[in-house]
């Protein structure tokens, strides 16, 4: 069973820009890709898992992504693992795609999905992201998890740990993973 880290991508891999399916837009937050590598060769399996609730509201096809992989491969300089989205919204415009889930954050259908299709430890897995969805998730699925950013008072998922940047969240993760 292998070990991964799981990435949300708006917000907290990249620079949030609702809807966008165009590489050219896409821009890394800073330290991204030294986090990616660095976790990738330390020898974890890193996956990108998002919600795209663009495909559901007919913004864009499912298909479109596959250029948003690609230019995050590129960006980060190695090849990602996967690359998982849910494409459901509820009350969307489409109706194949507008439909209650169980892949959507905070649900833990995407990464639990990747678990099964790469033979992934969850336990000892992570799970990075910028909001409560994406820590909830985490949870469910039984990942630590790290909070990119600050919470509030607002936030009621318990937080395994909090990260100013990409960078600082693997460096804990190689840490962590040193002490067990």
């Amino acid at each position: 069973m292998m070990k991964a880290v799981f990435f949300d991508k708006d917000g907290t891999l990249i620079k949030d820009v609702p809807y966008n399916v165009n590489p050219d837009l896409i821009e890394l937050k800073t330290g991204a890709a030294e986090a990616v590598q660095k976790l990738k060769k330390a020898g974890w399996k890193v996956f990108v898992v998002s919600n795209q609730s663009g495909v559901a509201r007919g913004f864009f096809d499912s298909g479109d992504l596959r250029a948003v992989w690609q230019k995050l491969n590129e960006l980060c300089g190695i090849e990602f693992d996967g690359f998982y989205f849910c494409p459901h919204y509820e009350t969307g415009s489409v109706p194949q795609f507008s439909v209650a889930c169980d892949c959507r954050k905070p649900k833990a259908g995407l990464l639990l999905q990747a678990a099964r299709e790469h033979k992934l430890d969850l336990k000892k897995s992570w799970m990075i992201g910028d909001h409560a969805k994406d820590i909830e998730a985490g949870q469910r699925a039984g990942c630590q998890t790290i909070l990119i950013g600050e919470t509030d008072e607002n936030f009621v998922q318990p937080i395994y740990f909090i990260a100013a940047n990409l960078k600082e969240a693997a460096n804990l993760i190689l840490e962590r993973s040193r002490d067990k």
